[in-house]
């Protein structure tokens, strides 16, 4: 399908979309393409320059192909041709702010797929008999970092896949650097790339036509003689037209500019009429009076904002901190002069302003509602006006490193639970772009308190070989973080656990120190493969003095310590924090510890005897005992380790539930849960000491944790599980979002 041989323009008794307001060769292509009209590609690939209208058109077809909006609209005036048929509404999944795995599980979901693999959906709608109709807008605004790339990664690993699946139909708005990449991997016959700039699908009465309405007093242009005289409205907007070449988005400013500021503009004057959204900056500023620099410099932070908005209060100070000199008074005195550029925000429901990840979560635990802080988030009016004022600055790179430095000095004493929710969340956006992130990466209070959404979408934009210990850490853990949905201090206990596993244990104590309440306090953790049980009890006292001898560990450490694990601190006591055992309690006497069920040839292991006899040489069962509170195996017989006894497992004020992934630590006294825990793999063995110690077991080791909480602490979201290899992975994405 193409433009046909009458024009762009609506045939005469037709009138023009009412929310378009033209494109109407556009508009039959995708009609046809919605009908399967023979001769129709399957898939179609919008793009076009920042500002030629994408979005609007994909906007506008949609409110045909909605049934609820289709009532409210005058199709019978319109061509029937630019009319989708009457059909369900398409799957219209927006890839804005999210990545592309999060995206392609949220087809996966809405579809109702029962896939546990990115391969697995595409398999799934290949073999669908009925086909499915997808439409893809604004691919340009994925991912919630923009210094990511992220509208680059939808296009390889969902919308190539997705065209490449016959009984997908699919239309997608992507970047013009992008459309032949996804156009590119089908034949020609099953593809057409629609580009909104070039000549076959240009509309330029189409543009007079949006010009002319947004001159007109009903859409609230004041009373001038250009806005109430038709005629000199209409020479007005065709004038703008014509200059503006096809872009919609320099009309749409410059109409705001002079509907905003109208003295001093003369529509007779064409060196008043700006060509591209850079001169509607240029003759802005000038008309009113200012230094065009300084108008781009005010705006600046706004270009590299990330997520909804800049807060405004940080305007300011990193308009400042780009400018090199203060900006506060040019802000102050400037509204006018930056009016028709930018627009306030209200924070989204789901947007977090705790910095916690999830605000459903936050509300829970008696966190303050989105937007509940009264903040206002400012934005510029369109993605290309940001892109403009970036590639109008002589370093763009350099820009946002005054910008990062500014936001971090905005911290009150380095303290991350009093930043500013947008520092907290999108430094590392920031640092990113400016090449700094490795150098952030070393501060385990801003990795519990960033959003990880983000947190790990910046990380993951790095090369590895670049990354620091505690980022790999962070970068392993983060999976968990967005899966779990958890909030800050859920994060905090995740991480410290996870710093012990990977021998930072610096960084875990540091975690204790920020003013977090962790419902633990990690020991030890020794990265033993093959763990298939575990459980605690003690060794009866030797040489008079309560304990046993430590032997060297498998790995050969001659204090007893696991290779990648931490040396802990001392286990909590009645004097520190943590649940002490009651007096009723009755602890064997003797020496804590811990046994595994390992592999029989496990070095250090003891094999352990049959139920009726000797087991015979390669029954398979064999255990190591391990010290409870602190790092070292111990070289004792298994057979020596006593379990409590029954009365002290009664009395014991912890109890201990359990699920594939996931145990609950609950108060025997309220049966309210005190720490809740979450793996990325399904746990091999678990068990809670009388005294609070809880072992648990996964693939990757066996890790013992000091259970502190003493007041019932918020669980972290608990998704429905599936089946498939878990998320363990750093380059696997967001996939655990969709839940």
């Amino acid at each position: 399908m193409s433009a046909s041989d009458e024009g762009n323009a609506a045939p005469a008794g037709y009138a023009p979309h009412p929310y378009v307001g033209g494109r109407t060769a556009a508009l039959r292509a995708l009609a046809a393409w919605r009908m399967r009209w023979p001769g129709a590609p399957r898939v179609i690939v919008l793009t076009g320059n920042p500002g030629s209208g994408r979005t609007r058109l994909v906007t506008g077809f949609l409110m045909m192909c909605d049934p609820g909006h289709r009532k409210q609209l005058p199709l019978d005036d319109l061509d029937p041709a630019t009319v989708p048929p009457d059909l369900p509404a398409p799957v219209v999944p927006s890839p804005a702010g999210r990545t592309a795995a999060q995206m392609l599980w949220m087809i996966s979901d809405h579809l109702g797929l029962n896939a546990d693999s990115d391969d697995g959906i595409f398999t799934e709608l290949a073999a669908r008999e009925e086909p499915v109709t997808l439409v893809v807008p604004d691919v340009d605004q994925a991912g919630p970092v923009r210094a990511a790339h992220e509208p680059a990664r939808v296009v390889r690993d969902v919308l190539k896949p997705l065209a490449a699946t016959e009984t997908v139909q699919l239309l997608a708005e992507v970047p013009r650097e992008l459309a032949a990449e996804l156009a590119g991997a089908l034949p020609a016959g099953q593809v057409q790339i629609i580009d909104l700039d070039a000549p076959e699908w240009a509309d330029p009465k189409g543009l007079v036509l949006h010009a002319e309405t947004a001159l007109t007093p009903e859409a609230g242009a004041p009373d001038l003689p250009y806005t109430t005289d038709p005629a000199a409205r209409r020479a007005l907007a065709e004038a703008l037209a014509a200059r503006a070449d096809g872009n919609r988005l320099t009309v749409r400013l410059a109409v705001q500019s002079l509907l905003l500021q109208p003295a001093g503009f003369d529509p007779a004057d064409a060196s008043q009429l700006p060509g591209s959204v850079g001169e509607v900056l240029d003759l802005h500023a000038r008309r009113l009076g200012a230094d065009p620099r300084t108008l781009r410099l005010m705006l600046a932070p706004l270009a590299f904002a990330e997520g909804e908005g800049l807060p405004v209060q940080l305007w300011g100070a990193l308009a400042s901190a780009v400018a090199g000199r203060d900006m506060s008074r040019d802000i102050a005195d400037g509204m006018l002069l930056a009016a028709p550029f930018i627009q306030p925000v209200e924070p989204s429901r789901d947007e977090d302003p705790d910095g916690d990840g999830d605000a459903d979560e936050a509300a829970e635990v008696g966190g303050a509602g989105s937007g509940a802080d009264g903040r206002t988030l400012l934005r510029l009016t369109h993605p290309g006006l940001a892109e403009e004022i970036r590639s109008g600055l002589p370093d763009v790179r350099d820009a946002q490193t005054k910008i990062a430095m500014a936001l971090l000095e905005a911290v009150p004493q380095q303290d991350w639970s009093r930043a500013d929710p947008y520092i907290r969340d999108h430094l590392a956006a920031h640092t990113l772009d400016a090449g700094l992130l490795p150098q952030l990466l070393t501060d385990p209070g801003l990795f519990a308190h960033a959003d990880p959404v983000t947190m790990r979408a910046a990380i993951e934009a790095v090369p590895l070989e670049q990354l620091g210990a505690p980022a790999r850490t962070y970068l392993r853990t983060a999976p968990l973080l967005t899966r779990s949905q958890a909030p800050a201090e859920l994060r905090a206990a995740f991480l410290e656990s996870a710093f012990v596993e990977d021998g930072l244990a610096p960084y875990a104590e540091a975690l204790h120190t920020l003013g977090f309440s962790l419902p633990w306090r990690t020991l030890w953790s020794v990265p033993l493969v093959g763990v298939r049980a575990v459980t605690t009890g003690s060794l009866p006292p030797q040489d008079g003095d309560g304990a046993t001898g430590d032997a060297a560990d498998p790995a050969g450490h001659p204090d007893g310590r696991a290779a990648g694990t931490a040396q802990s601190p001392a286990p909590a006591t009645a004097d520190s924090a943590g649940p002490a055992a009651p007096a009723s309690v009755t602890t064997a006497p003797g020496r804590p510890v811990a046994a595994f069920l390992v592999p029989e040839g496990t070095p250090g292991s003891r094999t352990v005897p049959g139920p009726d006899s000797d087991a015979p040489e390669g029954s398979g069962r064999a255990l190591l005992v391990h010290d409870l509170l602190r790092p070292g195996y111990v070289d004792a017989d298994p057979a020596q380790v006593q379990l409590p006894s029954a009365q002290a497992q009664e009395a014991a004020p912890l109890g201990l539930s359990r699920g594939a992934d996931y145990l609950r630590v609950w108060s025997r006294a309220d049966e309210e849960v005190v720490a809740a825990l979450l793996s990325d793999t399904p746990f091999t063995g678990a068990d809670l000491s009388p005294d609070g110690v809880l072992v648990v077991a996964t693939a990757r080791g066996v890790t013992a944790r000091q259970i502190l909480a003493a007041a019932p602490a918020p669980a972290p979201t608990v998704p429905a599980q599936r089946t498939g290899t878990a998320d363990s992975a750093s380059s696997d994405g967001l996939e655990g979002d969709h839940s």
